[in-house]
């Protein structure tokens, strides 16, 4: 492979990683640990992300179990997670937070899917542009002649197909599992 073929294939999987991560912060009726990831918790005056201040576990399909390791951080986790977008108002035991994710409604289903194809086609235009780009590279480059330039060419496309084709699965897959009841 190419330099310019594995820069391109180092490119567009990062745009696939990315989705992947767009993927696990749209909340589907289980509960997923990933979608407490973006909450910061004012700890000491300092942001701090929830995985370093409590651990987190799944007891449930719809629950997710949230306990501090510093048993002072419960308020503030509290409040970080009522502030948050998620919509999920915490139950406090004392020693941790339990968040129950109601399964959405129908409509809210739909939306949900909406969001899905919004982020698979951001990572698709994503790909699309990698693949300019490493063209452009291609055409601008002086030291290869026209069969090369034409198979390195060839290459980048094969790479962005298996790319696109990746993100129609994940996006299939993803649906399916905003779609179950």
């Amino acid at each position: 492979m190419s330099s310019i073929a594995h820069t391109t294939e180092e490119r567009m999987n990062k745009c696939i990683d990315n989705l992947k991560e767009n993927f696990t912060k749209i909340r589907t009726g289980r509960a997923n640990p990933h979608i407490l990831d973006s909450i910061q918790v004012d700890y000491y005056g300092v942001p701090t992300p929830i995985v370093q201040l409590a651990a987190i576990k799944v007891p449930e399909a719809t629950t997710l179990v949230v306990e501090p390791w510093d048993k002072s951080a419960l308020k503030p986790l509290e409040a970080a997670i009522q502030a948050s977008d998620l919509g999920i108002n915490p139950a406090n035991d004392g020693a941790s937070l339990r968040l129950s994710f109601p399964s959405p409604t129908q409509e809210r289903r739909l939306e949900l899917v909406k969001e899905c194809k919004a982020h698979s086609e951001e990572a698709r235009v994503a790909v699309r542009n990698i693949r300019r780009d490493m063209n452009g590279k291609v055409e601008r480059d002086p030291d290869l002649n026209d069969d090369e330039k034409h198979r390195e060419q060839s290459s980048i496309q094969t790479i962005t197909d298996k790319h696109i084709t990746e993100i129609d699965a994940l996006l299939k897959h993803k649906e399916a599992e905003v779609m179950e009841v």
